[in-house]
């Protein structure tokens, strides 16, 4: 069982999939051509699944040191998701630079990600880039490749290929290229290779279907060019995208870059997160599949990249949504979606697999695509009103989407649902749900000009009026003290701190200050960080205890933020944000002091970015003592 904490390891993207990079060296996790593709390396659910590690010899470096006095240091190139990591030794240091490829220097369309940054990954040849370079001394150095292809179902066969070791089996091949002397056996290819201050040793994985045509083996001076062209294409799009100049600059653009990592460039959808099956509890059954787009989470990235990187793909995320949502059933709106636009998301286990720190059962696809949440209406129409600015004329699809979102919202908010936490029970009159539904006919009502739709104005108000009417009288819980989780329920729940968030009260309202007061007293861990829920019944049936959560505990600096009391706001962000790993990675939540759940979860750098905007904002606004 790997004992390997989820903060160590950092993120790679290409924008259509994603690796994970131990401390040691390890890429423990990989998929490819997509995010949502079977792994290749997955040894980050089972030790037999898969990985490609490359470190100093005799070496096991896990938390910053090693054996035989090795020491570790990592960072990510500045401005790019290209991460450095230094291993220094007795007799000498080396860095190892890893990426995955957004250009391919053997084609002619290698620069154009390059010259226009709005394109970062459109020609990505789905290729992960491997150099060693000396910085002093020597240092020997051990490489294992061990592809397990189809979340390790498969040990494929290895042969030498001219400059190359090839790699078949299933539905797929790979191809490493390096002049190592590799030795082959049992599934793995294996090699050590002596680093001097100043020699260059390079590796590229590349993969391809069986239907696709041969693949190539790369020079050392192409992987040198691979990396350098993947550099100046992130930090291209950094330059042009990120302008942010506030409190925690460097954890906000950081995330805004790990928001964009989480994008699928050909379609523009967004996944929740990179990986599947981390676990809400050590041990314990909710582990779950985020590696698709989910409405709520992806309305909530784009508004986040407007604070955190300008997002120009505004339309291209409305067009992959209104693609997506065509054609379903009911003229509902599905809450989820495969990162191509796919509907059926169907879940399934992987019994085969032990699982992080044994967290059975493994799963991949989600069943809570068929779940009805009826807050998705409200992040995407709250998100268009953001971004009203990129979008400027939606095309006639989009158009039409978002008034059919407003109607929708208008027509169902009275029914129950599963909520933002999606509940697998019996649906209920989520307050969270309800506040949404308003968020989307009064951000409809804003855009009615915009969207041709005029004639629906004041429908859309009338609906939005009655909504108000319900939450502040079903809502609030005088004997809590509180607005709580659902309509009747004496249950607090942090999606209450979203009331000032959207708008629906002023931050100062008695309601929302007593609000605020009774999640800070009651749903907090004793470091102060937020829960979802506490309720005495288990709100989605599972036996256990989750983490607190860190998009929680950013809601409530957000709302403290709103609410004037910036000096509450400011210590609550910080207690949050100090669980960033030194790459400035956040997973979804935190327990006995260690990250854990998905990772990297787009949701916790979601929730950074707003509240270190929202305590900006407040501390701009605030009047000057003058002394």
């Amino acid at each position: 069982m790997s004992q390997v904490e989820i903060a160590d390891y950092g993120l790679l993207s290409d924008r259509h999939s994603a690796a994970l990079v131990g401390r040691d060296g390890s890429v423990d996790w990989l998929g490819f051509p997509r995010f949502d593709s079977p792994s290749v390396f997955g040894r980050l659910l089972d030790a037999g699944a898969g990985t490609w590690r490359i470190r100093p010899a005799g070496s096991s470096t896990t938390d910053g040191t090693a054996d035989h006095g090795v020491e570790v240091e990592r960072s990510y190139v500045p401005g790019t998701l290209v991460l450095r990591t230094v291993f220094t030794t007795p007799t000498g240091s080396v860095e190892l630079t890893d990426a995955l490829a957004v250009t391919d220097p053997r084609q002619d369309a290698a620069d154009v990600t390059a010259e226009d940054p709005h394109q970062l990954g459109e020609h990505a040849p789905h290729t992960m880039v491997r150099r060693l370079r000396g910085i002093s001394g020597v240092v020997e150095l051990e490489v294992l490749v061990r592809p397990r292809p189809e979340y390790g179902l498969i040990v494929p066969l290895l042969t030498r290929v001219d400059g190359a070791v090839g790699c078949s089996g299933g539905a797929s091949r790979l191809l490493l290229s390096s002049d190592a002397d590799w030795a082959i056996g049992g599934g793995a290819a294996w090699a050590t290779v002596r680093v001097a201050a100043g020699r260059t040793v390079g590796f590229a994985l590349q993969h391809a279907h069986l239907s696709d045509p041969p693949l190539r083996p790369y020079t050392p001076d192409q992987i040198s060019a691979s990396l350098r062209t993947t550099i100046e294409a992130w930090q291209g799009w950094s330059a042009e995208h990120q302008t942010y100049d506030g409190p925690w600059r460097d954890l906000v653009l950081q995330s805004g870059r790990v928001l964009q990592g989480l994008s699928y460039r050909p379609s523009g959808a967004i996944v929740a997160a990179a990986t599947t099956s981390l676990p809400e509890e050590i041990g314990g059954e909710r582990n779950w599949d985020y590696r698709y787009s989910w409405v709520r989470d992806a309305s909530f990235t784009m508004d986040a990249l407007w604070v955190a990187a300008c997002p120009h793909e505004a339309d291209e995320f409305f067009e992959f949504m209104a693609a997506a949502a065509a054609h379903g059933a009911g003229g509902s709106l599905q809450i989820m979606y495969g990162i191509g636009g796919e509907h059926d998301l169907t879940e399934r286990t992987l019994p085969h697999l032990s699982g992080w720190r044994d967290s059975r059962p493994v799963r991949v696809g989600n069943d809570a695509w068929t779940q009805p949440q009826l807050d998705v209406y409200g992040e995407l129409l709250a998100s268009a009103y953001r971004l009203r600015h990129q979008l400027k004329t939606p095309s006639a699809a989009t158009r039409n989407f978002l008034v059919g979102l407003a109607d929708t919202a208008a027509a169902l908010w009275e029914q129950p649902d599963n909520g933002i936490w999606e509940v697998r029970g019996e649906p209920r009159h989520f307050l969270f749900s309800k506040l949404m539904c308003w968020v989307a006919l009064d951000r409809a009502a804003a855009l009615a000009g915009q969207l041709r739709a005029e004639d629906r104005s004041e429908r859309w108000r009338t609906v939005a009026g009655e909504i108000r009417s319900a939450i502040l009288e079903k809502g609030w819980s005088p004997d809590v003290g509180a607005f709580t989780q659902s309509f009747g329920s004496s249950d607090l729940d942090a999606s209450a701190l979203m009331i000032p968030i959207v708008g629906f009260l002023p931050g100062d309202d008695p309601r929302v200050l007593s609000t605020i007061d009774a999640v800070a007293a009651r749903l907090t861990d004793d470091q102060g960080l937020v829960y979802r829920y506490r309720t005495s019944t288990g709100v989605d049936g599972l036996a256990g205890e989750e983490g607190s959560f860190l998009l929680c505990t950013f809601w409530l600096a957000q709302a403290q933020a709103q609410a004037g009391r910036l000096e509450q706001a400011t210590a609550t962000f910080e207690r949050a944000s100090r669980y960033a790993n030194d790459l400035g990675l956040l997973a979804e939540e935190v327990s006995d002091g260690e990250l854990i759940g998905n990772f990297p979860q787009a949701f916790s750098h979601i929730g950074l970015i707003n509240a270190a905007w929202a305590i900006h904002e407040a501390t701009a606004a605030r009047p000057r003592v003058r002394h």
